[in-house]
């Protein structure tokens, strides 16, 4: 724009790019707030007929000057999936969660849509994504387990002390599911994630616990000494690692700082884990550790 060009004028500028009045963060993005001059509901073909448009030297000219303006019919466009015809329908979610916006979607469709035979309805796009991350990781979670069982096995070789310590292990998955529960967070990918951290965590607590109970045994043979040794021993560590794991996530569990809110869900499931799987392993695990090796004391070595 050189000197002698007139500048546009406010209103000018709103009738056609609009005028910038600020910012709104948006996730990670800072998205413009523009104010048009658009009455969309008194908009016509004669008003966009004569749009002012500037001129590299200041002038306007109306959008008839440039072009022909002329309303051409849409064409109907048929597609097919597999031979069969097939109609896409989109919808944007608003304030609202994916999971009970399909439910809800899926609930109407059912009892306000009777469909003839031969027609199916088939839910895709972020939804097909979401259900098939969540059989993946559901299996993974299996398999963990699994793997956690069979190192159980393979350290200690006693079936009781594995279904036990798997059982302390996946005992930490009810605090993660009811702190997502009442922070009102559903269950997605970030989540699950935790929930598996969870599981690794209070797995790898729970084998210090026996193998110093274990080491206490052999030397004690007194059941109840070597427990209260070995949890008075792993207290420290447990809590330091409780403690810390907790401090360190609220930050991104109240969702502060940019991005923290994609973050949120593994860190509150992280933190409720925690929050149950400290009474499991040092009330729980001692009680039944007690019962099991009680009645064979001094014996379960051989």
């Amino acid at each position: 724009m050189n000197a002698n060009q007139p500048v546009p004028s406010p209103a000018q500028a709103a009738m056609t790019a609009g005028i910038q009045l600020g910012q709104i963060q948006d996730g990670e993005q800072m998205r413009r707030i523009l104010m048009r001059f658009t009455d969309f509901s008194e908009n016509n073909l004669d008003k966009i007929k004569k749009q002012l448009i500037f001129l590299p030297d200041g002038t306007t000219r109306p959008l008839t000057f440039f072009s022909d303006v002329k309303v051409i019919a849409g064409e109907t466009e048929e597609r097919r999936e597999n031979l069969k015809a097939n109609v896409v329908l989109t919808a944007r979610l608003d304030n609202r969660d994916l999971g009970s916006a399909i439910a809800e979607i899926q609930k109407e469709l059912k009892s306000k849509l009777p469909l003839p035979k031969g027609y199916s309805i088939a839910y895709g796009g972020a939804y097909s994504e979401q259900q098939q991350s969540f059989k993946e990781l559901a299996l993974i979670l299996a398999l963990a387990s699994l793997l956690v069982f069979g190192v159980f096995m393979f350290l200690f070789r006693e079936w009781l002390l594995a279904i036990l310590l798997l059982f302390i292990s996946i005992m930490g998955i009810t605090g993660c599911i009811l702190a997502l529960y009442f922070t009102n967070i559903p269950l997605n990918v970030s989540s699950y994630t935790g929930i598996i951290m969870i599981v690794g965590i209070l797995a790898e607590n729970s084998i210090f616990t026996i193998a110093q109970f274990r080491s206490n045994m052999a030397i004690d043979k007194h059941v109840d000494q070597s427990i209260k040794y070995a949890i008075a021993l792993r207290i420290r560590p447990k809590l330091m690692t409780a403690i810390g794991a907790i401090l360190a996530l609220m930050p991104l569990a109240l969702g502060i700082g940019l991005g923290a809110q994609m973050q949120q869900p593994l860190a509150i499931a992280v933190i409720g884990g925690f929050i149950v799987g400290l009474p499991m392993l040092l009330i729980v695990l001692p009680s039944f550790m007690r019962l099991i090796y009680k009645r064979g004391e001094g014996n379960y070595l051989k």
